[in-house]
């Protein structure tokens, strides 16, 4: 399905997202493969981020970009395509990464800027509970110890959160 878009005096038509979304669930369905990600610009450059528990397969990224061109039709769109991971290091865009990551250890920017790591030990509908390692100096204590401190935080104070990565 194409839909029209003005340009200066021309009428251009763009690959509708929803016809590309529609490929990619039909695709997905009955797989542990989950969407994170879909753009299509002005140029019809799509961009389609896709995600597993276990991570993903070049073969089935193969087998998703070949399913989305069989649905589309090169005569009557010109467009570039482009199907991959949702990329390690990158921020969590779905709730479903959230949950696939519950018990790792992650790194999260809160909206007021604070930077925190820490492991990722719930997931809710409005938002999280990240445990980090602190010290802590108790009242009447000498000196401070480490103590496990959960941070619960809402998504509305997520800037972002992505998986940590130590190289130590």
């Amino acid at each position: 399905m194409l839909t029209p878009w003005l340009n200066a005096n021309t009428i251009v038509l763009m690959i509708s997202k929803e016809t590309v979304k529609t490929l990619i669930d039909q695709w997905l369905e009955d797989k542990d493969y989950f969407l994170t990600d879909l753009t299509i610009s002005a140029d019809d450059r799509i961009v389609v981020e896709i995600d597993h528990e276990e991570g993903v397969w070049i073969d089935d990224c193969v087998a998703l970009s070949r399913f989305i061109e069989g649905g589309l039709n090169r005569d009557e769109e010109d467009f570039e395509l482009e199907v991959g991971s949702a990329g390690i290091g990158q921020p969590f865009k779905v709730h479903r990464q959230y949950e696939i990551h519950t018990g790792d250890d992650v790194e999260v920017l809160t909206t007021a800027g604070k930077k925190m790591i820490g492991v990722l030990t719930d997931v809710s509908e409005d938002g999280i509970v990240l445990t980090t390692v602190e010290k802590v100096k108790k009242e009447g204590e000498k000196r401070p110890h480490l103590e496990e401190v959960e941070h619960p935080l809402t998504f509305a104070e997520i800037k972002w959160t992505k998986l940590y990565i130590d190289f130590k």
